[in-house]
């Protein structure tokens, strides 16, 4: 599909970081952007709140997922359960809800890419929440893609990216964790949104992707 003054797209977490930067590369594309997130009034927990937002759209061409990325960290042992499925309830069931709300009015030709990060494939202690649910939406994205065909589904899995996600760290502590990954990562720095943000294009532009999962990690998982 090419780019027209009909095309609509909508980024759901499209209002800050990874999203941002995608909603700001489409917006130099002929049609519409839209963005939604929780900030904007969208809870994609909840499934009749996803399916009152979908109501109010007649048709859409591209759907990029970036919302949900907070979860709990800690050992298997010692996170709370009740915590563990509040993420999942935001990053995997919110991402497979909005998807598939999506798809029963995206228009032949069009695309969802979801996003889930390098933790899916990457084994360190202490994130066995952001590992589960990333690696359960590569594979279900996977399965979509057969499902919705000819409508093609994709994933971008993100590395370590310098957004407002870890705003909330002290200042010397996120330099020090920025310095030290950019020393140790083969690309010899972090990401930036609008790094990542080319991964989304491709993932929309090139027709013959499908079922995909595009790493866009400085060398993390080689690393």
């Amino acid at each position: 599909m090419t780019f027209n003054d009909n095309t609509l797209s909508l980024v759901v977490g499209g209002t800050s970081g990874i999203g941002a930067a995608i909603a700001e590369a489409l917006r130099h594309r002929p049609g519409r952007v839209e963005i939604a997130s929780r900030a904007t009034g969208l809870d994609i927990s909840d499934p009749d709140d996803v399916a009152r937002f979908f109501q109010r759209l007649e048709a859409l061409d591209h759907l990029v997922v970036t919302a949900g990325s907070a979860a709990p960290g800690g050992r298997v042992s010692d996170i709370g359960i009740d915590a563990a499925k509040a993420a999942f309830d935001i990053k995997f069931w919110g991402s497979i809800i909005v998807a598939r709300e999506a798809a029963r009015i995206i228009r032949p030709g069009g695309t969802i890419t979801l996003t889930s990060g390098f933790l899916a494939r990457r084994t360190i202690a202490g994130t066995f929440v952001k590992t589960a649910m990333n690696a359960a939406l590569e594979a279900t994205a996977k399965i979509l893609a057969k499902e919705l065909a000819p409508l093609r589904v994709n994933v971008v899995s993100p590395g370590l990216t310098e957004t407002e996600a870890y705003a909330g760290m002290a200042f010397d502590a996120r330099d020090a964790m920025f310095s030290r990954a950019s020393s140790t990562l083969p690309a010899g720095r972090v990401g930036r949104p609008e790094d990542i943000a080319r991964g989304y294009l491709f993932a929309i532009d090139n027709p013959f992707v499908t079922g995909a999962v595009i790493d866009i990690d400085g060398g993390a998982l080689i690393n």
